[in-house]
């Protein structure tokens, strides 16, 4: 991309952050370009309500489910080691976990795992669960504690939706189960493995698995949400502090946008993976309509679109009780754009980060 096409495309990024917070009403939005040795960063609102801070590139916030890339990543690299293979049954390495109303962890592989195809229920539309973290109620709950094993033992309670295989559905509880396989093959936590893995080796150094840790370890945005309530005038709450234990290996890590466009600029530049294990993650299948962002395609813990400009761009979203965000870059990793909204209502990934991602890579096809 040229410097004058650079420049247009970076102005155009930021008239879409002003328009989030205008228009869309959210605290604040940012985004972060890495293209070569020409970083971009933008911003838009505040990071902090209470004190009008603006935010800066090495603010953190919780990814929501690209927490997913990390952890697919993890088991493909554990893969190529031959520490385990995509072929393994759950049972294989977690006996007994998954038995019951229609699962059965002898049949489900890892790859099914990674790809949502094991038609295990989401422990995250068990109607108790969707009471207690999608509603007002949430004040009361965000701060409970669930060991993984928990959050498998509330999906496993509900028929499995279709033998593995034979469907795609979108279930959080396919990357708990990961998670759990992580720490079995590596004997180590999840946490660690984050840092072992991941973190240490590309200094990420604003990038970890919070565990039970309810804050944050450096510099970070608040995150507000009006409790899932549909009103556009329903009162705003700081939920910055919760507990992310009920995303483990789903949605827990914490980054930034610069760890996070290095993180995705070495995998798909294929600096991460062996080659057969890069081929493996972007493989993609169609995500059939209605069954969760129509025209995105899925591999093993990562998706791809085609923008309307043409180019496809793989990557992952993610969202928090008080956030959104979105990662994703060109094939060959030399163009990244990762963003965050600090509040989680309205439907930013169909409109806001969309637009974003247009006038970010429209220059690139």
């Amino acid at each position: 991309m040229s410097l004058d096409h650079t420049h247009a495309a970076n102005t155009s990024v930021q008239q879409i952050l002003e328009r989030a917070v205008t228009e869309e009403g959210y605290p604040g939005m940012i985004a972060a370009i890495r293209d070569g040795k020409r970083p971009w960063f933008g911003s838009a609102g505040v990071a902090d309500r209470s004190t009008g801070r603006t935010a800066q590139p090495q603010d953190q916030f919780r990814i929501g489910s690209m927490t997913k890339t990390f952890t697919a990543t993890v088991v493909l690299q554990l893969a190529g080691e031959y520490k385990l293979s995509l072929e393994d049954t759950v049972d294989k390495w977690l006996p007994g976990l998954v038995q019951g109303n229609g699962h059965d962890g002898t049949k489900i592989t890892i790859r099914h795992l990674l790809n949502h195809t094991s038609g295990i229920f989401p422990y995250t539309l068990d109607e108790d669960m969707l009471e207690k973290y999608w509603s007002p109620k949430i004040m009361e709950h965000r701060f409970d504690k669930f060991t993984p094993e928990e959050l498998v033992k509330i999906a496993v309670s509900h028929p499995a939706q279709f033998p593995p295989g034979e469907d795609w559905f979108y279930s959080n509880t396919n990357f708990v189960i990961a998670g759990l396989i992580i720490e079995k093959a590596t004997g180590m936590s999840y946490a660690d493995v984050i840092d072992y893995r991941i973190a240490r080796p590309l200094k990420l150094k604003d990038t970890y698995a919070p565990g039970g840790e309810t804050g944050f370890r450096g510099t970070h945005l608040s995150s507000y949400s009006k409790l899932m309530l549909p009103d556009a005038d329903a009162p705003t709450h700081d939920v910055t502090e919760q507990n992310p234990s009920y995303g483990f290996a789903v949605g827990e890590i914490i980054s930034t946008t610069n760890d996070l466009t290095r993180f995705l600029s070495e995998l798909l530049g294929g600096r991460i993976l062996p080659p057969s294990q890069q081929r493996e993650m972007l493989t993609m299948t169609p995500v059939p309509d209605g069954k969760w962002l129509d025209g995105y395609s899925y591999g093993l813990g990562i998706s791809s679109v085609k923008l309307p400009c043409g180019t496809t761009v793989y990557g992952h979203g993610g969202m928090n009780t008080g956030s959104w965000s979105y990662l994703y870059g060109t094939r060959n990793g030399e163009r990244i754009m990762a963003q965050n909204v600090n509040g989680d209502w309205g439907a930013p990934t169909a409109t806001i980060f969309t637009d974003a991602l247009e006038a970010a890579f429209s220059q690139t096809s």
